[in-house]
């Protein structure tokens, strides 16, 4: 077994213990009743074609590249990444490995008006309907940890409950799979799981097999992206969207970083 491979297992094997003792508080029937009927707030996808967009990360640390942002205040960095132009905001709302509470999310919530993106290892459909009890408009899906009829599952979960479904995968293989589970928006994640390097290559290609087979998906750069001329060669490939993390939160100023990647001069 690889390193990354073992942090990847000890991460869903964890998420499935969270799930356990998250249902014997708070059962899937009382969740559900809770959030069906309530409208969708954002199409991040349909803001995402007509402009294109950065989705912009918030979390305190990674396995891969440890402390992030010291002293990190969730509100004020929501409200510096609003200043910035960023499209939308995602939320870990993982605590063992990405240092980040489920109520960092309803922070965001409350401090700016924007997208939400929940980013986290979600299993099942509690965790879909979690997303929207907390106040997200877009629920992760990582194609790795879940099976095809899971994967098609809570594509449709999601779209019933009023959420938008970022379905990430790592290669060709998962996206077909992605593709095949009828999903819209699909982000391509550069970072390989063996060794945490990015090679931007990976959406590269992907982005020129979306364009020959599935140019009706909106495609999301995931990883890597740290400086313009980056973003905008991969605009030029058909990429609608980019989720930037450690370049932002490692970032002095991450409006004046947000400005530069978006094209804005920079005074």
């Amino acid at each position: 077994m690889t390193q990354s491979q073992g942090i990847l297992e000890q991460i869903v094997q964890h998420k499935q213990q969270e799930l356990e003792l998250r249902r014997s508080r708070r059962s899937l029937e009382e969740l559900r009743g809770e959030v069906l009927g309530q409208p969708q707030n954002f199409s991040v996808r349909a803001d995402l074609e007509r402009r294109g967009g950065i989705i912009a990360e918030i979390k305190r640390r990674s396995p891969s590249a440890g402390e992030l942002r010291p002293g990190l205040e969730i509100a004020a960095l929501a409200r510096t990444y609003a200043e910035g132009g960023a499209a939308a905001i995602s939320v870990l709302t993982d605590e063992r490995f990405f240092g980040m509470q489920p109520g960092d999310l309803q922070i965001v919530r409350e401090a700016v008006h924007l997208p939400i993106l929940r980013k986290d290892f979600i299993l099942d459909e509690y965790g879909v309907f979690e997303s929207k009890a907390m106040g997200a408009d877009i629920v992760l899906l990582i194609v790795r940890i879940l099976d095809d009829p899971a994967l098609g599952r809570l594509i449709e979960c999601a779209h019933s409950c009023g959420l938008e479904a970022l379905v990430e995968v790592h290669n060709e293989a998962e996206f077909e799979r992605a593709l095949a589970a009828r999903a819209g928006m699909i982000g391509v994640n550069s970072r390989d799981l063996q060794t945490f390097s990015t090679d931007l290559t990976v959406v590269e290609r992907l982005a020129q097999l979306k364009q020959r087979i599935a140019p009706d998906i909106t495609l999301v750069a995931e990883s890597g992206i740290r400086q313009r001329d980056q973003l905008a060669s991969l605009q030029m490939l058909g990429v609608k969207g980019f989720l930037i993390g450690e370049a932002l939160l490692r970032a002095e100023d991450p409006a004046a970083l947000l400005r530069e990647l978006r094209g804005e001069a920079v005074n």
